[in-house]
């Protein structure tokens, strides 16, 4: 994968390589990524450094991501819930996709994952946002649950104390 190699070798090599394994010429990248051949040939035989906007359309040219889309990291219950729903941004849908998580290892994982995979952004657990901003250079939102829900699992705790109380056991 191109974006990786950039960041093992110099870029102009991983570029020469990823040229090479595709048959294209500069001249054919110069036509997709709209970057004028001079500028090219220039980050290509290594005499210039290319900018960051550079390395973005050159990549985006080269890995083509499957659309963009807002990663969802929580338990497979509420993914389950919420697969296939999109939501308008600036007049597009954009899709929400799963990333099921039952640990921070998990979630941070996914997160990292999920940003590879060309994720507009994050939505996990407020107890996990402010790692995963770190890790990840792409808008984070955390999930709040209605008070509802809080004091359904609060009822639902009020009902295995009660049980033990009797006797019983937890589930």
């Amino acid at each position: 994968m191109f974006s990786r190699r950039i960041f093992e070798t110099e870029f102009a090599e991983a570029l020469e390589e990823e040229l090479k394994r595709r048959d294209m010429t500069v001249r054919e990248l110069s036509q997709k990524t709209g970057i004028p051949p001079a500028t090219l040939y220039k980050i290509a035989s290594g005499e210039r450094d290319p900018r960051l906007s550079t390395v973005r359309r050159i990549v985006g040219t080269l890995e083509p991501q499957e659309g963009r889309f807002i990663a969802v990291i929580a338990a497979k219950f509420l993914l389950d819930e919420i697969e296939g729903s999109e939501i308008p941004v600036e007049g597009e849908p954009v899709r929400l996709k799963g990333y099921a998580a039952n640990s921070i290892d998990e979630c941070i994982t996914a997160a990292v994952e999920a940003r590879k995979e060309g994720a507009a952004g994050v939505i996990c657990a407020p107890v996990l946002a402010s790692i995963i901003e770190r890790v990840v250079d792409i808008p984070v939102a955390i999930l709040k649950p209605e008070p509802k829900t809080v004091i359904d699992a609060a009822g639902i705790i009020a009902r295995r104390l009660e049980r033990i109380r009797k006797g019983g056991s937890l589930p």
